[in-house]
């Protein structure tokens, strides 16, 4: 069966003074609960905590891929994170959570706030969350960081790219929620939210002639349907999204000459699941319309995945099967399909396909590993930075190998 949701994680810029303030004074809340109890024998710092260390090794033959060594074999996969979550009412609940680490060949493992959230549970079908919240976009958004929760190490690319983690894992704003039941016609749940992204720049090639030196969104909306089926385990859904991200960028051999992007850009993708009696079918389709206005010729690349030319559409897709044979082994594989540009489907640098197989072993409750291989055909989420050449050079045909083990309470 699919594994439950308990905490999620997400990464962002380096740790500021807030973050060490929160997590002082959550460890000395913890710490002075027992003597603070109030006279109903109830702790008033009584705190859910839920929290996970996580190691991984990766390994590609041919091209390097998200991090600068892994054709030679790269230990640069560690995380850890701590959540606290606290009932304030019946209806109101606050949390937050650090985490440290990620893909991080610099070592770089400062702890950083990296969700939090107050929840106002009104009714059933009406709540509202207000904060750094997790976007509801597609099956598998929300728990692109919880490894506990999944049975592939890596969820498909071409859906849900790690390179882009930071451009579609979470907003600062607000969201509404609600459920709605029916005995006949099974349940919908809606998702409605609005807000900003902080946004981190992927590596910058060299020798161009502008650098990117800001980018903001100048909104961001979206909301995601879930219909669950009068039938076990199966649910069907929409997402949906608009943004537009504005960059300054400056150029390298004179600092004089500026120029500025805009990227509005409307993002939609169908889901359909099945889960139940051991089995997991999941299939998603989506794509990504977007438009680059920009004053200079040819502006540099963002790191989102968003195209380049005038209203292009890139495609996006991956069908995924797992079945756990006993409460300690499963087994699950997928093909994904990624299209940067509909209209240009031949070429190496315009095609990307993944062919995926995973064992999840669960040692105990609380401790799993995951032994993973993909064989790839195509370089379009390869980065040229990572490999030194750019993507149309790179090997058509490449693999990937994982070791991941995570343990989690």
């Amino acid at each position: 069966m699919r594994q439950p949701i308990f905490v999620s994680a997400q990464r962002r810029g380096p740790c500021m003074p807030t973050c060490r303030l929160f997590l002082v004074a959550s460890l000395l809340l913890l710490g002075a609960a027992p003597a603070l109890a109030d006279e109903d024998g109830e702790s008033l710092f009584d705190v859910e905590v839920h929290g996970f260390v996580s190691q991984g090794a990766i390994k590609t033959i041919r091209n390097n891929f998200l991090v600068p060594n892994s054709k030679r074999g790269s230990f640069d996969l560690t995380e850890a994170g701590i959540n606290f979550t606290k009932p304030v009412s019946d209806r109101l609940r606050l949390g937050f959570q650090l985490f440290g680490g990620g893909f991080v060949p610099t070592g770089a493992y400062n702890a950083k706030l990296d969700w939090f959230y107050l929840d106002y549970h009104w009714k059933d079908w009406l709540g509202i969350r207000a904060g750094r919240v997790k976007l509801p976009f597609g099956l598998y958004n929300e728990i692109n960081d919880v490894d506990s929760a999944r049975v592939p190490a890596l969820l498909p690319q071409s859906t849900y790219p790690v390179a882009n983690r930071n451009f579609l894992l979470a907003q600062t704003g607000f969201e509404l929620y609600g459920y709605l039941g029916s005995e006949r016609a099974g349940a919908l749940e809606y998702r409605l939210y609005g807000g900003t992204i902080v946004f981190d720049l992927a590596p910058q090639q060299s020798g161009l002639p502008y650098v990117v030196r800001g980018v903001d969104f100048a909104y961001l909306a979206g909301g995601r349907l879930m219909w669950e089926l009068p039938v076990e385990g199966l649910r069907l859904g929409g997402s949906a999204q608009v943004l537009r991200l504005d960059a300054d960028l400056q150029g390298t051999t004179d600092p004089r000459f500026t120029g500025h992007i805009e990227i509005p850009a409307v993002l939609w993708m169908g889901s359909l699941e099945y889960s139940a009696h051991d089995w997991l079918l999941a299939a998603e389709y989506g794509r990504w319309h977007s438009k680059r206005e920009s004053n200079i010729m040819a502006p540099p690349p963002l790191g989102t995945g968003l195209a380049a030319a005038p209203w292009t559409a890139n495609e996006r897709y991956y069908a995924l099967v797992a079945y756990r044979f006993t409460p300690h082994f499963q087994l699950g594989s997928y093909y994904a399909g990624f299209f940067p540009n509909v209209d240009k489907r031949h070429g190496r640098e315009n095609q990307q396909h993944d062919v995926a197989g995973t064992l999840r072993i669960d040692i105990t409750p609380n401790w799993l590993l995951k032994l993973e291989g993909h064989y790839l055909k195509g370089t379009a989420y390869l980065s040229a930075a990572l490999n030194d050449r750019p993507i149309q050079y790179l090997s058509s045909r490449w693999a990937l190998f994982m070791l991941k083990t995570t343990a989690y309470f």
